[in-house]
């Protein structure tokens, strides 16, 4: 299981944000540039429609190829009333070969994404990954070097740690309580549920720039 929450912050502030992630992690940033393929399956695959996702990591010396299947989310009224999402997910590593593999099951491409960013990745109460992103788009299939933002002047931030069926209510107390420190630059809240830009941005940017904060907490 996986426990997310996400939000969207202006590229002007995002220096700010990676200052305070710094300093509330303590570890050094991780470079991201992720390839992101969608894919769906075929009519011959079953009535029930299912999508997989193909992640290529092009920021390591030799690109590595993940798996990626986001299922169902926790439902109920415990689910209802918490901040975080909490779903299912498996996630496996794959060879090189992998997209001609799914094309050979049936499978077609829905559209393809390039993630462009960093991200912090420290244990915080529960293992907890940053990940701050513009998300761009190919004018012409898999050309990665020509892609455009999709939202020029914003960037996404996703906040995720695993969870299993016996701990992730402390695993939502963990992202909770951490979403609370970067509540004065930017709102997070369950995926497609985003409540736009914060007002105290741009202040809280600035305070950040000018105290150098950087120390870790």
């Amino acid at each position: 299981m996986e426990c997310v929450v996400q939000g969207i912050i202006e590229t002007q502030h995002v220096e700010a944000l990676e200052v305070l992630l710094q300093g509330l992690s303590g570890v050094p940033k991780e470079r991201v540039r992720v390839h992101e393929l969608c894919l769906k399956s075929g009519p011959n695959l079953g009535v029930v429609p299912s999508e997989v996702r193909l992640l290529c990591d092009l920021a390591q010396p030799t690109p590595s190829w993940t798996i990626r299947h986001v299922g169902g989310a926790m439902r109920g009224a415990g689910a209802e009333q918490i901040s975080v999402l909490v779903r299912t997910i498996v996630e496996s590593k794959a060879s090189k070969n992998v997209l001609h593999y799914f094309y050979t099951l049936g499978y077609k491409l829905d559209h393809e994404l390039l993630k462009i960013g960093f991200a912090f990745r420290f244990h915080r109460g529960a293992q907890i990954t940053v990940t701050v992103t513009s998300t761009n788009k190919m004018p012409r299939l898999h050309a990665t070097d020509e892609a455009v933002p999709v939202t020029p002047g914003i960037q996404l931030v996703e906040i995720t740690a695993p969870a299993a069926a016996d701990n992730y209510n402390d695993v939502v107390s963990a992202v909770s309580a951490f979403c609370e420190y970067l509540a004065p630059l930017l709102h997070l809240s369950k995926p497609e549920h985003s409540t736009g830009i914060v007002a105290t941005a741009g202040a809280a940017a600035a305070s950040l720039m000018s105290s150098g904060g950087g120390k870790t907490l």
